[in-house]
């Protein structure tokens, strides 16, 4: 009986593949496989991302953490592998990082304290599920994902255990605590914008 074929394995890359990818492509490494992080963003998130570093900037600044937003690269080893070996390289919309040994002139390798990743249609499955695990594996210690469409952020905190817990939702007439550093709120007024009044007529007027 004839053997069945079988598909050939995915190739697997690290991040000595991933530097000499072209300059103008954005891609990142989970495991080694590589995704395409497709075109920019658009607009609103790019409002949304724009007014988080603001405040998270302000905070920090003349503090010895670093806020970095996209394109950053984080890398994140399983052990003491060498940099080319290393097969997860991602680049979060906004990181915060307060090791100074994990800061070089290629990124961040190791956890930040805090990621943020800002939902867009194209990414919204891998960042909720695939990079949630991901990064409650390597001990981020705060997650947060925001919704520019829904207007929402869910944000899972790191516990003794080394797991996330239960979520925390906001909705946007809130400012947030961060207990990790204490004293800063993120004010999600400022985040989500107004929405525009729609004006709503009825056709009674015309009949």
């Amino acid at each position: 009986m004839p053997q069945a074929k079988t598909k050939p394995a995915a190739r697997r890359f690290t991040y000595g593949d991933y530097v000499t990818w072209p300059d103008d492509e954005r891609w990142e490494l989970i495991d080694g496989e590589a995704w395409n992080m497709g075109p920019a963003p658009a607009r609103q998130h790019s409002l949304v991302s724009t007014e988080l570093v603001r405040q998270l900037a302000n905070f920090f600044q003349g503090k010895p953490c670093e806020v970095h937003d996209a394109p950053f690269d984080v890398r994140l080893p399983k052990n003491k592998e060498a940099d080319d070996k290393v097969d997860t390289v991602v680049q979060p919309d906004i990181v915060v990082v307060c090791d100074p040994k994990k800061l070089d002139d290629k990124g961040c390798r190791g956890a930040p304290d805090l990621v943020i990743e800002i939902l867009s249609p194209s990414t919204a499955s891998r960042d909720h599920v695939t990079k949630r695990r991901l990064y409650e594996r390597h001990g981020v210690k705060e997650f947060w994902l925001v919704s520019p469409n829904d207007r929402i952020v869910t944000i899972y905190r790191l516990g003794k255990n080394g797991q996330f817990g239960k979520p925390a939702i906001h909705g946007d007439d809130e400012a947030v605590e961060i207990p990790l550093f204490p004293g800063l709120a993120i004010d999600l007024r400022l985040v989500f914008p107004p929405l525009p009044r729609v004006v709503k007529e009825s056709p009674a007027r015309y009949l």
